[in-house]
């Protein structure tokens, strides 16, 4: 069988969605003949644990840990918050910035190069060089960001000769928070000439979205291709739950204020004051970190008694509640690339075949896939009109216990299949390896 080292910064107990590109990779990956090898921190500082999520690790699968130096908990301690605190000022803010934490993201955007984790890069080389020396593999997998797993993978490739297939969650200069990390000109520089380096050296890259794709080639990346997210059937095997009894709208992840609804929470508010039976059965419940400003945008729409704030739940249980829901939220970042913005909530909002809101632009990747399997609509943040008329249309159907939606055309986004996809590519470079 053929070998894979894959380098993954996040990797269970992680929580989030993140540890899921490379965990579902490695799930399946043994069925189209590759063997995984994974390369993980010991002592990292997740800012979601889930203990859950070991359950989808191959069994006698090798698991590689070094320990990670990050800065995450210092900073913590200096700004007055908990070390369980999974707060984000630059993503989800838990209170009004204060000096500290914008000092705090100027470090972490101009002194912490490619990320907060680059204290791991340097290490991991040495140990992963004399590692393969003797235990060979076939290719190298890194999946980014942090953009630390791609440097990482790029020194490796650079000196050994292995190819390096480079897989992005999220691009790295173009991505929608670059400018919300204040970097300078300086460092700015040296991210753009990292990305380059890793362009040149990766025999394939792989990233979540056509469009994404296409930003990627505009800046020199080369034989890119789309690896969607994607969904684990296995994750669905319970029957199905009985549906929420009241009208709940569910949002499971981060609710970062560059996600923050205000005309969708204006107009709940405004239809609870106009249908005291609309007022009665709704409830917002969110899973996840919250930016406190929205919290406070749904308090000023009167929406205080309706607003069910779940915390971080595990992954079944998140599963579990979007498959209950009456209409599943799903805002796209407020961002100039949110047209190829695909959440990897996504694909589990599809097949949990329940009504779609999707705010984001209506061209976007995601606006063609709700469309194309009949899962949902997708509006404008601003749509005040068509929002309110998508909304109580969904409300009549749930009043009449007939809020059901025909999806169609999901089976090509499942782990497994997509799996097979990534295995094509790996065997492509091995191949080239070879010639």
């Amino acid at each position: 069988m053929k070998k894979v080292l894959i380098i993954s910064y996040y990797w269970p107990p992680s929580g989030g969605i993140g540890v899921h590109r490379c965990l579902k990779f490695t799930k399946y990956l043994r069925e189209y003949d590759w063997e995984p090898i994974v390369y993980a921190p010991l002592n990292a500082q997740y800012p979601y644990f889930d203990e859950t999520n070991f359950e989808h690790i191959p069994q006698d699968m090798t698991v590689l840990r070094r320990k990670i130096f990050e800065p995450f908990n210092l900073f913590k301690k200096v700004s007055g918050r908990k070390k369980t605190d999974s707060a984000n000022p630059v993503y989800v803010r838990d209170r009004k910035l204060s000096k500290i934490d914008k000092l705090a993201i100027w470090i972490r955007g101009n002194l912490f190069i490619p990320d907060a984790r680059c204290f791991w890069i340097k290490p991991s080389v040495r140990y992963l060089k004399k590692y393969l020396r003797d235990n060979p593999v076939d290719a190298i997998f890194t999946d980014g960001p942090p953009h630390t797993n791609t440097e990482i993978g790029r020194r490796l490739s650079q000196a050994t000769g292995i190819p390096l297939l480079m897989d992005f969650q999220d691009p790295w200069t173009q991505v929608d928070y670059y400018d919300m990390l204040k970097i300078g000109k300086r460092a700015d520089k040296k991210h753009h000439k990292l990305e380059q380096l890793a362009f040149k050296t990766a025999k394939k890259t792989t990233i979540v979205s056509p469009t994404w794709k296409k930003d990627l080639e505009s800046i020199g990346a080369k034989n890119v291709d789309v690896i969607v997210w994607g969904y684990d059937e296995d994750d669905f095997k319970a029957n199905s739950p009985e549906l929420d009894s009241d009208f709940s709208i569910i949002h499971a992840g981060q609710l970062g204020y560059d996600r923050r609804p205000d005309t969708l929470i204006k107009l709940l508010g405004d239809i609870k004051k106009e249908n005291p039976e609309f007022g009665k059965s709704l409830k917002l419940k969110f899973a996840g970190t919250v930016d406190y400003a929205i919290v406070e945008m749904i308090k000023n729409a009167g929406l205080a008694d309706n607003y069910m704030p779940l915390g971080n739940i595990s992954r079944p249980k998140a599963i579990e509640l979007t498959r209950k829901a009456q209409m599943l939220l799903l805002p796209l970042n407020i961002a100039d690339n949110a047209k190829g913005r695909i959440p990897g909530k996504l694909f589990e909002n599809l097949r949990a075949e329940r009504p779609i809101l999707c705010l984001g632009p209506t061209d976007s990747d995601v606006s063609t896939i709700i469309a194309k399997t009949n899962t949902g609509r997708s509006f404008e943040y601003d749509d005040y009109d068509n929002l309110k008329s998508y909304i109580l249309e969904i409300f009549e159907k749930y009043q009449k216990g007939q809020n059901t939606i025909n999806a169609k055309d999901l089976e090509q986004y499942t782990n497994k299949n997509l799996t097979g996809t990534l295995a094509v590519y790996l065997n492509e470079i091995k191949e080239d390896r070879r010639s």
